[in-house]
């Protein structure tokens, strides 16, 4: 993106390996707070019920509640392949500086929250709705990234969304992938095949993030 003397300079470009590895830890301290969670739901009411003997139907409801968070922790799983796809992306496609992101809406699904968004362009109009969501399954919208933010990817195909001075990542498909058909077919043979390596060729309902149902 070109900038002149009447628009402000970019901020300082993130190193991609480290919000790699800033994310991977993230979702990896997330799992490990899940299963010590479900750990201790599950340990302490089968070693009251040895100690005391008793048989009580509310020593229970612990071990209910514990698979409860067991099955959650599996859908975080999930989110792995997420980080990796974001992964894919980055190493694909350079960061470009984009000034301003909008929010529209957000939805909840078992996956993770997912935003709808423009990423907005200087000089150039019609920027398509986006969904994304945040690559560690965090249900929260980062702070700042209105403000603009670093994008790495082909938007008609997807790609990853950095928010400037923090390790926030976001994975970005087209909202409405039938309506962006057209501009992925206008594409030349490049740029369909760098799609391809960052694996961007898929529709937004077989997109890990947003599976029917999800």
């Amino acid at each position: 993106m070109a900038y002149d003397a009447r628009t402000p300079a970019p901020p300082k470009a993130p190193d991609t390996a480290q919000v790699r590895k800033a994310n991977r830890r993230a979702l990896a301290g997330l799992l490990a707070v899940r299963v010590l969670i479900t750990a201790l739901l599950m340990a302490v009411p089968l070693a009251l019920s040895r100690i005391t003997g008793s048989t009580s139907v509310f020593l229970a409801l612990p071990i209910v509640a514990g698979m409860f968070v067991l099955i959650l922790t599996m859908y975080r799983v999930i989110h792995g392949l997420r980080v990796i796809q974001c992964g894919r992306v980055l190493r694909e496609y350079p960061l470009e500086f984009h000034p301003r992101v909008i929010k529209k809406r957000a939805r909840w699904t078992r996956y993770g929250d997912v935003f709808e968004v423009r990423v907005t362009t200087r000089g150039q109009h019609g920027a398509p709705l986006m969904l994304a969501v945040p690559a560690t399954g965090r249900r929260r919208w980062p702070e700042g990234a209105e403000e603009g933010a670093w994008v790495a990817g082909d938007l008609p195909f997807g790609g990853v969304l950095v928010v400037p001075g923090s390790n926030a990542m976001l994975f970005l498909k087209p909202a409405d992938w039938d309506k962006t058909a057209r501009k992925r077919e206008e594409a030349d043979a490049e740029r369909r095949a760098r799609a391809q390596r960052a694996r961007l060729m898929d529709g937004t309902k077989r997109a890990v993030m947003m599976r029917p149902g999800a």
